[in-house]
């Protein structure tokens, strides 16, 4: 799992908060960092979970070797400017 500690660090989050998000323990993440595959159930939590924090991520991203996608802004649909 060569992926997750960049799509980690893209993120923003220590292990321990990604461990959180994801539901598992930082010792996991830890694991999967040095090598360890990810179970796909867990690597689904972490695609959604990336997702909703703005990293479009794909099973390609976390197990193959595609580039990672660029962080995406938070929408500023239905904001008022007064």
């Amino acid at each position: 799992m060569k992926n997750l500690k960049p799509i980690r660090e893209r993120l923003g989050l220590t292990q321990q908060a990604l461990a959180a998000g994801i539901g598992c323990t930082q010792g996991n993440i830890g694991h999967y960092e040095r090598g360890q595959l990810m179970p796909k159930p867990r690597a689904q939590r972490l695609i959604a979970f990336a997702r909703g924090l703005g990293l479009p991520l794909s099973y390609d991203h976390v197990y193959g070797d595609i580039a990672l996608p660029e962080l995406v802004p938070p929408s500023s649909e239905g904001t008022t400017h007064g």
